[in-house]
């Protein structure tokens, strides 16, 4: 019911977290995948909660979705560059095919309150987690509206609409996207092109023991990291933390023709959670 067998997928973030998890479904429901990362030259400033992969990772990831017999490309990604994302973009559908999908997962936050944030740490989370997004669907969103099918997933959180102290920047790039995820589907809709946010509570990722570890660094309680998680865990109504393949089987669905009808919509996966 979900074979998207023939269709290809660009994820960004992909090289990790829920972007390889999504990246990795949609490969084994058939799809041709593209995914890019952020690869940090030497001396970049790696101060947010990032996850940060190196070069010698691309084949790694390459090798990880060839595994499943469709079309791949994995290269370096910084959405926060124009010409570099167009560049990607370009080379990904003549690796892989015109995009039929977009999942736009790359994200970054740090822990700091309002005062906290230099201009330059500001923009960078902005950048990533909004603008990045924007530069993407920019990028693909013609090919689809002539082609008469889109699927756009942008992965959200419920920062986009409960507010968390100490990440402000993180918390406005996701409301940003979620304005953003609408108006990309209503000028879509015509066009039998999609456009929906997925809005997960706490995922246990790379990401979030990042960003975890500067929670507890802040604090300076005497907590370890894994301490900390296991609280988050336990403070959630299902008592878990949710887990990256779960977002994946609701992406993978919502890039299917059974979900035509479903777009402009904030979708959270939160286990009963408020955040």
């Amino acid at each position: 019911m979900t074979n998207l067998s023939g269709r290809s997928a660009i994820i960004t973030g992909g090289f990790s977290g829920m972007g390889f998890a999504i990246a990795t479904a949609l490969a084994e429901s058939g799809a041709n995948v593209a995914v890019g990362s952020y690869i940090a030259p030497a001396g970049a400033d790696k101060s947010d909660a990032a996850y940060y992969p190196s070069a010698g990772e691309i084949e790694r990831v390459r090798a990880a979705f060839a595994a499943h017999g469709t079309r791949v490309h994995a290269a370096h990604l910084d959405v926060r560059d124009s010409d570099v994302t167009n560049r990607f973009v370009a080379e990904a559908e003549a690796a892989i095919g015109p995009a039929d999908i977009l999942v736009n997962a790359a994200g970054t936050t740090a822990e700091q309150p309002v005062c906290g944030h230099s201009d330059a740490l500001w923009d960078k989370i902005v950048d990533t987690n909004l603008t990045g997004a924007f530069r993407v669907t920019r990028a693909v969103l013609p090919g689809m509206i002539e082609r008469g099918w889109g699927r756009i997933v942008n992965i959200g959180s419920t920062a986009a609409s409960v507010g968390w102290k100490d990440n402000p920047a993180y918390c406005a790039s996701k409301a940003g996207l979620l304005g953003l995820t609408r108006c990309v589907a209503l000028e879509g809709a015509a066009h039998g092109v999609t456009c929906v946010m997925i809005s997960p509570t706490w995922v246990e990722t790379e990401l979030m023991r990042r960003n975890v570890a500067q929670v507890v660094e802040r604090e300076g309680k005497g907590r370890t990291a894994e301490q900390a998680m296991a609280e988050i865990a336990n403070g959630n109504p299902q008592q878990r933390l949710l887990q990256p393949q779960e977002i994946a089987a609701l992406a993978v669905f919502l890039c299917s023709d059974l979900a035509k009808g479903i777009t402009m919509e904030n979708i959270q996966i939160t286990g009963g959670a408020l955040w």
